[in-house]
């Protein structure tokens, strides 16, 4: 693709997110969310392979729908109370129509099914966007919106996105599509906290964003898509592959990484807030996501496959890695004894 024209991209998706971001009106709200979606479709379809634009088509129809959703909301609000700003959502068809229109945004379930699908056909640096750039502005509306919003029924989706983000990752060989289950699943973390503490939520948001970067990004500077393929990285680039290891871990919520920090403080919130059922069943369906974290831990790092495959064995190069995989690596594996600092801010 054209350097300018990835530029312009690139600058249309900041000034998306910044307008959607920085609204008070819903009107400039939908019309960020519109630039967000026009400008990552290019990045999407760029290869031009069939599967690409079967990914960008599904994409363009699922956020347009959620994007009339949202219109459709904030008018029906209007008519009902004569308020245009996004706090004063407080119309009860509203507030259910914008929980589908934000949950389809998101990839939460039920409305998760075009998640996977594009993630799968799109480039790992795109997947990185959709997976944490093209999130942020959906969870301000929600971080905004929250108080109006019914807890049980966001709570109820959570629960839901845990389990099936964990249960239908365990039997997929495709590393972009386990990375989508993943995605499901730590939304469905950030959900059940957002009508009790949406801080929490942003926080649990930033550090998921640091730790599926660093997973991205260290996919891409070793070019795997696959299991199989990832099963002979171990001997390009050793190094790399043990800080794949523990930041696959942490993206788990294993302690004493990174990813442990944010689902600590949402169970001990959920807690304070008599909510201790709903704490207990999150972190017992959180199990199946981490059996294919260790999975794919166990791929990256430890063994070959007992079987011969099909794969050359890839050698080491003298290409370094970027600067920024390293710095995001170290992030996502060891901010855990920051947490009061980290904490305070929030």
């Amino acid at each position: 693709m054209n350097p300018q024209a990835k530029l312009i991209f690139a600058l249309s998706l900041v000034m998306g997110t910044t307008i959607t971001i920085s609204s008070n009106h819903w009107i400039t709200a939908w019309a960020g969310l519109e630039i967000n979606t026009l400008a990552i479709l290019p990045l999407i379809a760029k290869s031009h392979h069939p599967r690409a634009i079967e990914a960008a088509t599904k994409y363009f129809l699922t956020q347009s729908a959620a994007s009339a959703l949202v219109l459709f909301s904030s008018m029906t609000n209007a008519w009902h109370t004569g308020q245009w700003d996004i706090t004063q959502l407080t119309h009860p068809m509203s507030c259910l129509i914008l929980t589908s229109a934000i949950s389809i945004k998101l990839g939460l379930v039920p409305f998760h099914f075009w998640f996977p699908e594009v993630l799968q056909g799109s480039p790992l640096t795109t997947g990185l966007l959709l997976s944490t750039v093209m999130k942020f502005p959906p969870i301000t509306l929600l971080y905004m919106t929250a108080p109006s919003l019914d807890p049980t029924l966001l709570i109820s989706m959570a629960i839901l996105s845990v389990a099936l983000g964990g249960w239908m990752g365990l039997n997929q060989t495709q590393i972009r599509k386990i990375l989508a289950f993943s995605s499901i699943s730590h939304l469905g973390w950030m959900a059940a906290i957002i009508s009790y503490d949406p801080k929490l939520t942003l926080l649990n948001f930033y550090l998921y964003s640091l730790m599926t970067a660093a997973v991205f990004l260290a996919l891409n500077s070793i070019k795997t898509l696959k299991l199989s393929v990832l099963m002979t990285t171990w001997a390009k680039t050793p190094s790399l592959s043990a800080m794949l290891l523990l930041t696959l871990l942490s993206l788990a919520g294993l302690p004493p990484l990174t990813g442990f920090l944010p689902k600590w403080l949402i169970i001990q919130e959920l807690t304070k807030q008599d909510m201790a059922p709903a704490a207990i069943t999150i972190s017992l369906l959180s199990l199946l996501s981490l059996f294919f974290y260790l999975r794919l831990a166990y791929c990256a790092t430890i063994t070959l496959p007992p079987h011969t495959t099909n794969h050359m064995k890839q050698w080491h190069t003298n290409k370094p890695v970027h600067l920024s995989v390293a710095i995001l690596t170290v992030s996502a594996t060891m901010l855990l004894p920051m947490s009061p600092m980290l904490s305070s801010i929030v």
